[in-house]
């Protein structure tokens, strides 16, 4: 019964013995049913019904789908004791076979993002090579404006999974550097303001006074403002606020919030936004430049500092990201709110 897996002891084809787990899988009644009917699974069925001399102690792992419930992935080992009774030992393989299955899923995607810029790069390099097309200036020009393009998306794509890498490799080290994120947000703002986008211009910061700064790492904390406000600038309508507002919750936990006024998102892609390459509308996001990993990236940053990233849409109106982070010291909350700052770049 300490056995947190499930263990069932059979004697002459029936279930014997079944521990807790077993019970709480396959039911209370399976003690003294015949073991096939009690797995309920024609794998275990026939490993069942083999003679004991075939078998000669512990046997090859069985995997065993659809076990419990049709999601669930178990392997059965089972061992042949020397006076011939039979230990049935399942062990849960759901959580890492989804995670190859996420592995698998990546490689893919990955190939396949990176596959279709190259594609377009070899089509106009040749293209290019030949004396008609190339030899025209217009054509060339651009020709060469695509291909600039393409390198740089595929640019962004790398760039993207090597910091995706980097994060989840740091994931289980938290960051202890003091960060106040009201400088980082003016200095985001700035930073996004040198660009040649015209968006920039309805960047709005509204900075509660007095929010105690976060433990974290400035650089990916910069990344994740530049991921949610440039989501904001893309996904927003052009000449609509983007409000990046950040203050202390009556949790004591300090919040930042991106909203933009755009199209929105239906609910039934919220909670598949932060996954790898996940895309609403996949020809809208290539072509706004989006490589499909930044909400990804948000996301593993944010768990790495212990934090929560929250994804709220209305059709129609818009979206909001907000996250959630301890602060590096937990004062008694204020009893007066807080004046407000705001920053209009």
């Amino acid at each position: 019964e300490a056995i947190v897996e499930p263990i069932l002891l059979i004697e002459t084809g029936r279930v014997a013995q079944a521990n807790a787990p077993a019970r709480a899988l396959l039911g209370r009644h399976i003690v003294g049913q015949d073991a096939r009917l009690a797995l309920r699974h024609p794998a275990a069925a026939e490993a069942l019904t083999a003679p004991a001399a075939a078998i000669g102690g512990p046997a090859a792992p069985i995997s065993l789908v659809g076990l419990g419930a049709i999601d669930q992935r178990w392997e059965m080992r089972l061992t042949t004791l020397s006076d011939g009774r039979r230990v049935v030992h399942l062990i849960d393989q759901t959580a890492r076979d989804a995670a190859e299955r996420m592995r698998v899923d990546f490689v893919a995607n990955a190939s396949h993002e990176l596959r279709t810029p190259l594609a377009s790069i070899l089509g106009f390099v040749e293209t290019l090579s030949d004396d008609k097309a190339g030899g025209d200036p217009d054509v060339r020009a651009r020709f060469l404006n695509v291909l600039l393009g393409e390198a740089k998306r595929m640019q962004r794509l790398v760039e993207d999974l090597i910091s995706l890498s980097r994060i989840e490799a740091d994931k289980y080290r938290l960051p202890a550097t003091p960060v106040d994120l009201a400088l980082l947000i003016e200095e985001v703002h700035a930073e996004l303001a040198d660009g040649l986008d015209r968006r920039t211009e309805d960047l709005i910061g509204e900075i509660d006074v007095g929010v105690p700064s976060v433990a974290g790492d400035r650089a990916q904390l910069s990344q994740v403002l530049h991921n949610l406000i440039g989501n904001a600038m893309k996904y927003g309508r052009a000449g609509t606020p983007v409000v990046t507002r950040l203050w202390r919750d009556g949790t004591g936990l300090v919040r930042i919030t991106v909203a933009d006024e755009g199209d929105g998102v239906a609910p039934e892609h919220l909670p598949r936004l932060t996954e790898r390459f996940y895309r609403v509308d996949a020809g809208r996001s290539r072509g706004l430049g989006g490589t499909g990993l930044g909400l990804s990236i948000v996301k593993h940053i944010v768990e790495r500092h212990r934090g929560r990233l929250d994804l709220q849409s209305t059709l129609g109106k818009g979206t909001t990201a907000s996250v959630a982070l301890p602060p590096i010291a937990q004062p008694a909350p204020l009893e007066a709110p807080s004046s407000t700052a705001v920053i209009k770049k």
